[in-house]
């Protein structure tokens, strides 16, 4: 790849939720998908490239279909194709939950320099899983509807959804939604009195209250599902629901951020000022910076009747698990600073963890209300690495997990939460040769180590290492693998992901490897990329190759966890490949496989085809299709301590492998926990400690020996007695291994209970920037602060090397180490961290 330096004004992403199981419901049950014609030019030539590197002696395991359930599947296969519509891409939403109703909008992009009209959507429901569709064009008049965020749906089953118009700014004093109560069946159309920035967000338990911002930065908020609107503030950056009904925004007084973002490159927006390189660019970003650190917080508890302040100077904040986090700098010409609070804004805390300068930025990865999962850029100008770190449960105290993470200059991490297994992390790490690893932790970051080799995959001769590495958000946004991990905390244990197996992920098309027990242990087992889907709570498995210049006929589907593979043909006719869409989360029957037939005069035609697979797994599956199972239990523990995680065991009842049945529907996980005594790896290193290499031992740093451990409290002073061990927050442990630990106020007069006032702040300032992974999935996103960043493009050699280029080549290390001790990565992290969600860059 050309090494190119892209400007990047970054925006400060979180998302956030009210609760742990509101946070995980949105992240892992996207509704919306975004499917778009390819360009087969340009993939042709990478595949060609990869499959000179490719070379293996594996063959899946397929089962013929026999003839009984393929007449079945012929009778329960439907195909829709969309002629006449020339559309270039096509938007799926899902609308409520198990209602079968599906909203399509087709649109045709304006072409490239034509900024007012030229562009034409379609709009198609379903109210069937997929089965067929209708064009429902004409309830809205035909009218053309946005594609960046032209459909909102409310939340559960309020079947309220929310379309909103493109309508020109320069020929209208405001835009037009149309809004719907019975899941798209009928439309109102809503003149608004300003024209929407960004998509129109719902509150997560009432669907009547709707907020978002205009385009020129004002905050309107609507308590009747879109028919009356109130501005709340001008020069508003960015907003997030609080817990109930608070709302939070940040907005600057002097104008700052109004008419559009502040980082309009990160949103999708428009700017004054194109991308420049070198010199200029650092002046342009010299210039913005001396902007931020002047947003204001304010909140609303009320529904907008009164405001409350709750400090000033931040560059960004985020909500996420009930902690409000805000990144400020406390003095002129000094890095930012995280506070946190945990009672919405009344009193803040300083977060205890190493400041970021304008180079580097903040990153909530994972999180609910007991833990947050932080990364923290490691010092320089793209290092494109840092160190994770986890809080105790008040969001405060932090202690190093893992360093060396990899966060990719285009706001990449490949920070993985498996939710098929508690306590299950993946994500990558990038080495000081450049090369990329994958590590895992099975216990909330304590201790991450190197995924173990599948048996039926086998490395190069003469390679020292060899084990499995997982392709993540990062080799998606490089083309390398076309979906990321999969796992649902219904699936029991199950994982599929794309893979390979060396001393580092490689440049060669991936495989696809499957997880039947939350990571432990691997199976290579279909060649090449795939699309794939979990169905019945993972009693189905599908998947279809992914082959951007070629037809494709064939969907394979799997009863035994990915073992074996049955291939069925779902059309006479091929298509090329757009993607899987099925209901979100893993209780439906029904998959639904889009894509195109080419025609004459270079148009193509969109097709979707629905497979019914319930008729085919007939039998409600019964008890004796169960079996018991122990989680996280290993050949290498006791019988004291296996399956002993994060303080207590597990016992799962899930379906066996060679039982054929369905689930369904009303289908709910069974468990039974029991707790464990308590042992070292039921405890985190202590604040100014950090885990001894290959063992549990936590150590003492050496710039903290003799220092007595201080905090600043809610405004007072604590003394921190320990001996260098502190809870997992949600550890469940009983007796065994008590080190002490104990807090007792020493001074009433320590710091103060807010980030810093407008007086304290008069110089230039940093900015932040904080992402989401996402998930997963659809989430309620806010953009908050920039980060001044440079991309640096990914060089793929031709051996099949995954590296992490450099644009100026350096000798010396370019991420150098937090601390004095680096990861290894055989046995787990050194100093341990608490976490929580992707939050502040």
């Amino acid at each position: 790849m050309t090494e190119r330096i892209l400007i990047l004004f970054g925006v400060l992403v979180l998302v956030a939720a009210v609760s742990t199981q509101r946070f995980k419901q949105e992240k892992g049950s996207k509704r919306t998908v975004i499917l778009s014609r390819t360009v087969k030019e340009q993939t042709r030539s990478r595949e060609k490239r990869d499959s000179r590197t490719r070379a293996s002696s594996f063959s899946s395991c397929i089962l013929k279909l026999p003839a009984s359930d393929w007449k079945k599947l012929d009778q329960n296969t439907h195909e829709t194709a969309f002629h006449g519509d020339d559309g270039s891409s096509f938007t799926l939403t899902w609308v409520g939950d198990g209602t079968g109703v599906i909203l399509v909008l087709s649109t045709i992009s304006p072409p490239v320099g034509v900024v007012i009209g030229g562009g034409s959507s379609r709009l198609y429901r379903s109210q069937d899983y997929g089965k067929t569709f209708h064009d429902i064009s004409h309830v809205i008049n035909n009218t053309l509807i946005r594609k960046e965020f032209g459909i909102s749906t409310g939340p559960g089953n309020s079947e309220k959804v929310i379309l909103t118009g493109d309508v020109p700014a320069l020929e209208s004093n405001g835009g037009i939604i149309f809004t719907s109560t019975d899941a798209g069946v009928s439309f109102k159309p809503v003149q608004l009195p300003f024209h929407p920035r960004q998509a129109i967000s719902f509150h997560f338990q009432n669907p009547n209250y709707l907020v978002t911002i205009s385009d020129d930065g004002g905050l309107w908020l609507s308590l009747d599902f879109g028919h009356k609107w109130n501005k709340l503030q001008e020069g508003v950056h960015s907003f997030m629901w609080g817990s109930g009904t608070t709302l939070f925004f940040s907005y600057s007084p002097n104008g700052t951020g109004e008419g559009v973002p502040l980082y309009p490159e990160r949103t999708g927006g428009t700017t004054a000022t194109p991308f420049q390189h070198g010199e200029d660019a650092q002046k342009i970003f010299k210039m913005d910076a001396d902007r931020r650190g002047e947003l204001f917080l304010k909140r609303t508890e009320d529904l907008g009747r009164t405001f409350t302040t709750i400090t000033q100077n931040i560059f960004s904040f985020g909500y996420i698990g009930g902690f409000l986090f805000t990144s400020v700098t406390e003095k002129q010409g000094e890095p930012r600073v995280i506070y946190v609070s945990s009672n919405q804004g009344d009193i803040f805390n300083k977060a205890q963890l190493p400041s970021a300068t304008i180079e580097q930025f903040y990153s909530v990865l994972d999180g609910d209300e007991d833990m947050i999962f932080m990364h923290v850029d490691d010092p320089g100008v793209d290092t494109y690495c840092g160190t994770v770190y986890t809080s105790d449960d008040r969001g405060i105290l932090y202690s190093k997990s893992l360093e060396r993470h990899l966060f990719g200059g285009e706001g990449k991490s490949d920070f993985t939460n498996i939710t098929s297994l508690r306590g299950v992390y993946l994500t990558n790490v990038l080495e000081k040769d450049d090369r990329i690893r994958t590590v895992i932790s099975f216990d909330r970051g304590g201790e991450w180590r190197l995924l173990s080799k599948p048996g039926n995959a086998e490395c190069g001769k003469n390679m020292k290492n060899c084990n499995l590495h997982i392709h993540g958000e990062y080799s998606r946004f490089n083309g390398l693998a076309p979906l990321l991990p999969l796992s649902d905390p219904s699936a029991v244990g199950l994982v599929i992901a794309h893979g390979s197996v060396g001393d580092s992920v490689t440049s060669a098309r991936p495989d696809v490897y499957v997880s039947d027990d939350g990571g432990y242990t691997w199976a290579r087992t279909l060649m090449g990329p795939h699309h794939y889907a979990i169905l019945d709570s993972g009693g189905l498995v599908v998947a279809v190759e992914t082959h951007a210049d070629r037809l494709i006929h064939t969907v394979k589907f799997s009863t035994d966890e990915g073992q074996c593979w049955k291939l069925y043909n779902f059309t006479d006719h091929p298509i090329f490949f757009a993607g899987l869409a099925s209901e979100p989360g893993t209780k439906t029957m029904n998959l639904t496989i889009w894509g195109y037939r080419p025609e004459e005069e270079y148009r193509a035609t969109w097709v979707a085809v629905t497979i019914d697979f319930q008729p085919l797994l007939h039998r409600e599956c019964e008890e004796q299709d169960y079996i018991e199972w122990l989680a996280h239990s290993t050949a290498s523990q006791d019988s004291d301590t296996d399956g002993c995680v994060l303080g207590y065991r597990e016992t799962f009842r899930r379906l066996k492998k060679q039982s054929v049945c369905r689930n369904g529907r009303d289908y709910v996980v069974r468990r039974q926990q029991k707790p464990c005594l308590c042992t070292r790896e039921d405890y985190l290193c202590d604040y100014g400690y950090y885990r001894h290499e290959n063992t549990s031992e936590c150590v003492e740093q050496t710039d903290f020996r003799d220092r007595i451990l201080e905090v600043c409290l809610n405004g007072e002073e604590e003394e921190l007695q320990t001996s260098g061990y502190r809870k997992v927050p949600s550890d469940r442990c009983e007796g065994g291994f008590t080190p002490l630990r104990r807090e007792r106020t020493v001074s009433h007069s320590c710091g103060s209970t807010s980030p810093v006032s407008a007086s304290e702040i008069n110089g230039p300032q940093a900015t932040v920037l904080v992402m989401v992974l996402s998930v997963s999935v659809v989430v309620v996103a806010l953009a908050v602060a920039g980060l001044f960043m440079v991309r640096r493009g990914l060089r793929t050699e031709r051996m099949p090397a995954y590296r992490f280029s450099a644009l100026q080549v350096q000798e010396d290390d370019r991420c150098p180490s937090v601390g004095r001790q680096t990861v290894p990565f055989n046995n787990g992290g050194s100093d341990q961290n608490d976490s929580d969600e992707d939050l502040i860059e």
